[in-house]
């Protein structure tokens, strides 16, 4: 097979990109026996107004002789001959019934639940909050308003904490065996655009997510898993140092169970803070990791397009950017989980405690652009050992809470570089999901946060000249970006105690949809070779 690189077209009309490609495409590959598929699309704005998608293509001209004799005479050109790696989902080779249960719906609990029952162990995937279409319900009533639900909210529910995000599927993980491609697949036949496999910076969209979270539970019940909503880990039961089942509530009837199981497979996502106190509490070895904390800022979508693109463009999409700065101390600063015309969004899990978290719909038609500005921090920034930085979180959530009495509390950046309170909106008007009011953010994180983000901004205006506008808009905190603790697993991917998996990134071993998904599989290829 061949890989042709670095095929540049001018960006244009989709209908126009298409055409020249196709052209392209034909002049460099003549022999109408070969098939060619789009793997990677990416925007190139490094010589703006002059703007250029860069493609690269697979394939196949018939024969390998071909392929060599090709590459012979195109020797100027980015080519190689390469062997695409075909993820397999592994089969189980044991007999009888294995209860294993996977704790947790997110990213990594669908994909370890879904190659599981593909090979052929049933699972029963536990989830303690509420089935999607429910979860969209409660999360719409809460941000209209209504109580907060302690176990169906933006963190908790089926589709994890990135139901209600951008979507974003890139990652900066390796992937020499295909889990990624795989990964995509499944979410195309459950309903995500067929784009997402070659585009360089996929992304899904909440509205998307919804369907295809859905899609993948019904694969998931077809290939013969269990699912139980509304059902809370209480526990662990061991025996001999190994898991041999859970203590459960049934958040619904109030009742408890004992569920008995030869593997568990722990997914339960960066907020699950009880849960990963009792395991704790129960002798699961833990350390504490480094993580990020810091705001969202909120600019005029037209405002990034200008920057990013050099104009406005009809045919091109919302502009993002990433940003990186290092202060004096030599501590990281830099944008995350950027959102092109998006919302900020209430995303608490726990009552009087205040987070917020960036969202888009996959036509990314908001008018304002939105990400976080988050400050790298250690363990040993904070004292209180093992759970230190997830007593910080809670702290500046409380603190987020109060300042604009339970509504997400917002500042103009002007005034915080300044420390100073005013209540005045700019011109920035805030696309917010639930409610928001003026607050004095410069108040409510600590000088370690608060300066960095200060020293920073010159440094992403050189990058970006417009960037450091005086009315963008901060809400706060956004501390959730991952979690702070660690479930130590050996290299087969078990906790100290025996047939206990930790996974995703409330374990600590991803940050992102595409990653978690990838730790999911990995986790189950552990359990099915484990019980083989």
């Amino acid at each position: 097979m061949l890989r042709i690189h670095q095929i540049k077209i001018p960006a244009g009309p989709e209908q126009e990109v298409q055409e020249a490609l196709k052209k392209r495409l034909d002049a460099l590959l003549p022999d109408r026996s070969r098939s060619a598929r789009v793997i990677r699309r990416s925007l190139d704005a490094r010589e703006k107004p002059c703007l250029f998608y860069v493609f690269s293509v697979e394939c196949e001209l018939g024969n390998s002789r071909k392929e060599e004799s090709w590459l012979r005479s195109h020797r100027r050109l980015q080519a190689e001959s390469v062997q695409a790696a075909r993820y397999e989902p592994p089969a189980w080779n044991g007999s009888g019934e294995r209860n294993v249960i996977v704790v947790g719906a997110g990213p990594a609990g669908l994909f370890a639940a879904l190659s599981l029952a593909k090979a052929g162990i049933k699972p029963l995937l536990l989830e303690q909050g509420a089935p999607v279409e429910e979860r969209k319900k409660d999360v719409s009533s809460f941000w209209s308003g209504a109580a907060l639900k302690p176990y169906s909210n933006v963190q908790f529910g089926e589709g994890g904490a990135g139901t209600f995000s951008d979507g974003k599927l890139n990652t900066g993980i390796r992937d020499p065996d295909g889990r990624i491609e795989y990964m995509l697949q499944k979410m195309v036949e459950a309903g995500a655009d067929p784009l997402i496999l070659s585009d360089a910076k996929p992304h899904l969209g909440t509205d998307v997510l919804e369907r295809v979270v859905k899609g993948l539970r019904e694969e998931i019940l077809r290939d013969g898993a269990q699912i139980r909503y509304h059902c809370r880990v209480k526990e662990l039961v061991t025996e001999n140092g190994a898991v041999c089942g859970l203590k459960t509530e049934d958040l619904l009837r109030g009742r408890e169970a004992i569920l008995p199981a030869d593997a568990v497979i722990m997914a339960p996502g960066h907020s699950a803070r009880e849960l990963i106190r009792t395991l704790y509490a129960q002798g699961v070895k833990m350390e504490a990791k480094g993580f990020a904390m810091g705001l969202r800022i909120q600019h005029p979508q037209k405002l990034i397009d200008r920057i990013q693109y050099g104009g406005e463009f009809d045919y091109l999409p919302p502009a993002d950017y990433k940003l990186t700065a290092r202060t004096k101390e030599g501590r990281g600063v830099f944008s995350f989980c950027m959102c092109p015309g998006g919302y900020v969004v209430n995303a608490s899990s726990e009552p009087r405690r205040l987070c917020v978290n960036g969202m888009s719909y996959a036509d990314r038609a908001g008018e304002n652009a939105n990400s976080a500005l988050v400050v790298q921090l250690n363990p040993s920034d904070f004292a209180g050992g093992l759970f230190g930085g997830m007593e910080e979180q809670e702290r500046l959530e409380r603190a987020a809470y109060l300042a604009a009495g339970g509504a997400v509390p917002t500042q103009r950046w002007e005034d915080f570089a300044a420390a100073r309170f005013r209540t005045d909106p700019g011109s920035v008007a805030p696309a917010v999901r639930g409610a928001f009011a003026p607050a004095e953010l410069c108040g409510i994180l600590p000088e370690l946060i608060s300066g960095s983000l200060r020293e920073a901004m010159p440094h992403f205006d050189r990058k970006m000249p417009g960037y450091a506008l005086p009315d963008a808009l901060l809400c706060g905190v956004e501390s959730r970006t991952s979690s702070p603790v660690r479930i130590l697993r050996d290299t087969a991917g078990e906790s100290n105690i025996k047939g206990l998996y930790p996974c995703g990134e409330g374990a600590g071993y991803a940050g992102g949809i595409t990653s978690a998904a990838v730790d999911g599989l990995k986790c189950a290829e552990a359990v099915i070779r484990k019980l083989s």
